[in-house]
């Protein structure tokens, strides 16, 4: 794991992550809130759907940051660090993909 700054991190969007992610949070205890109570199972799925939109458009957000950071800086200094980013970025896409 590398240890230098995370790009959204550099670039001011840490408050914006944290609280996308805490409405994410507050998703999940209602969704759990739905389960106990027994609600409607189209009602659940649905509030599910919204959850599962929410996550991916935080995961394309953080790996647009990468893409246009990360990697654009490794590609300019290239070397093996360039590659490094463009396999990692590669490997991000393909787990976007497959989930």
């Amino acid at each position: 794991m590398a240890t230098h700054q995370h790009s959204y991190l550099a670039h001011g969007n840490k408050d914006d992550y944290l609280k996308r992610l805490r409405r994410i949070e507050g998703q999940a205890r209602g969704l759990q809130r739905m389960v106990t109570e027994e609600q409607y199972c189209i009602d659940i799925l649905t509030q599910v759907s919204a959850m599962t939109k929410a996550l991916q458009a935080v995961s394309l957000s953080l790996l647009e940051e990468h893409l246009e950071h990360c990697v654009l800086d490794a590609a300019r200094t290239g070397g093996p660090e360039a590659a490094q980013k463009l396999k990692e970025a590669s490997d991000a896409i393909a787990r976007l993909v497959r989930s």
